[in-house]
């Protein structure tokens, strides 16, 4: 873990889930996600202390563990710590539970859970819209970007660097876990094409250790878009046969050789079901019930 000046005064601390900061004139620090868990929170603020920052407000863009599990750390061990993210963030955020449940489908397995879900209840203090928004007198551009959740949302600052969050995988990340995790395919489509839009001089994705400049993150929208848009022939092919959800997906994982865990099978398992959504839209996908199987297909 390190700390990265990125311009001005936006800096990115460099970890398994990135970690943007920017400071303020009165040296107190903006953060942009706060990590998976309190050990990782503690460094955090130790480096931060170490670089005379001060860590008072935190940015969710979005409720997945890995990147509000600092949360009640820095609440805890920073009085007066105010936490901001979006409307449907907050639900999540405030009802850790209501993840696992989406993966799982009812009441989550532990194995779900104990990865998932915090020991502490979290509370969110403001809530964030898309558009210019101040805080601590400062300005800040929140961009709506959904697709991996709801509503996940991207970050701009004053210098021109835009944290994007888990709206693109970097080339490496998609190397090594090839079809992303998903809820909402024509959302993330058209996430594509308002990243395409932006004009900042840098950008920061939340799991990859590259700074990109404007030309380059247009490249990684292509190959992101390119690679759902594989999945998503790819499935469609495979459906010209009626298969079940769970057959699709095993289909999959055996003809992509993807290396799957128990979590990672729940990840994959929303995402094809985003992906049926999405065709059941766009391309009259037709489903039938028969001997007690729910089947799919593609005429």
């Amino acid at each position: 873990m390190e700390i990265n000046k990125i311009k001005g005064n936006t800096y990115n601390i460099v970890s398994g889930t990135n970690v943007g900061v920017f400071v303020f004139k009165d040296r107190y620090a903006l953060l942009i996600d706060t990590g998976n868990q309190n050990q990782q929170a503690r460094k955090i603020s130790e480096m931060l202390k170490e670089n005379n920052m001060n860590p008072k407000y935190i940015v969710n863009t979005h409720h997945h563990i890995d990147h509000m599990g600092g949360d009640y750390f820095f609440k805890e061990h920073f009085s007066g710590s105010i936490i901001y993210t979006t409307q449907k963030e907050k639900i999540y955020i405030e009802n850790d539970e209501l993840f696992c449940m989406q993966l799982y489908g009812a009441s989550p397995i532990k194995e779900l859970r104990k990865n998932f879900m915090n020991t502490k209840e979290i509370a969110v203090d403001h809530l964030l819209n898309e558009g210019i928004e101040k805080i601590n007198n400062e300005k800040f551009e929140i961009i709506s970007l959904p697709g991996h959740t709801d509503g996940q949302l991207g970050i701009a600052t004053r210098d021109g660097v835009c944290f994007l969050a888990d709206s693109l995988m970097g080339e490496e990340t998609l190397k090594k876990y090839k079809m992303p995790f998903l809820v909402d395919i024509q959302k993330q489509m058209d996430t594509y094409e308002k990243i395409e839009s932006l004009e900042y001089d840098t950008y920061i994705l939340s799991h990859s250790h590259k700074v990109y400049d404007e030309r380059e993150i247009k490249n990684v929208v292509k190959v992101n878009r390119d690679n759902l848009q594989r999945y998503i022939d790819l499935s469609k092919e495979l459906l010209q046969q009626p298969k079940t959800r769970e057959e699709l997906l095993e289909e999959m994982i055996i003809l992509e050789e993807l290396q799957v865990d128990f979590e990672e099978y729940h990840f994959l398992y929303t995402t094809i079901g985003a992906i049926f959504s999405y065709l059941h839209e766009k391309e009259g996908l037709k489903f039938q019930i028969e001997n007690g199987k729910l089947y799919y297909y593609q005429e």
